[in-house]
């Protein structure tokens, strides 16, 4: 009997680790929801950034804020679906690993990238619908190539690293 509750309790372990290892990347997709409302729409944000604008740099002229508050919009969804890029193949690693798992898998790198293609797709066609939004495939575009460089570098960090603990990476083999 103690060996099957043995077996019980590593499944409940295991399930907690996938569970641990999925509430960042499902937190960071609420983000990206909250983020696709006509909260944060181009004119609400520039609301905010053109006086802190003017105070930094008085004699900026409109369009160059208006070229900043684009640049900066832009930098927003490379860092945001980057961020989720990453968070998924963490994800993904923790949940279709037994064991001691490879640095690096091609199948976690595909499944990260298509979540977040997806969720990008998903982002603009809510924002295609929202008031004050407007949905471009430019931005799923962006987004996911800024997935893809993500799973790129995590590619090459983390075949360099093979064999050493990769804790500075946020990725923790299951034990």
């Amino acid at each position: 009997m103690p060996v099957a509750s043995q077996t019980e309790s590593e499944a409940v372990a295991g399930r907690a680790q996938i569970l641990r290892a999925w509430l960042p990347a499902i937190a960071w997709i609420g983000v990206i929801a909250i983020e696709s409302t006509g909260l944060l729409g181009s004119s609400n944000t520039a609301s905010l950034l053109f006086p802190l604008l003017r105070w930094l740099a008085p004699h900026m002229p409109l369009e160059q804020m208006q070229e900043v508050h684009h640049i900066l919009r832009k930098t927003g969804h490379v860092v945001g679906y980057g961020l989720l890029s990453w968070l998924c193949f963490r994800a993904w690693r923790a949940t279709l690993t037994s064991g001691r798992p490879p640095d690096w898998n091609w199948r976690w790198a595909a499944l990260a990238l298509a979540m977040t293609a997806t969720v990008a797709s998903l982002d603009e066609l809510h924002q295609y619908f929202t008031p004050g939004r407007t949905g471009l495939f430019s931005d799923v575009v962006l987004d996911t190539s800024a997935g893809l460089l993500v799973q790129l570098i995590l590619f090459l960090l983390l075949r360099r690293r093979r064999g050493s603990s990769h804790h500075s990476l946020g990725i923790r083999p299951q034990q």
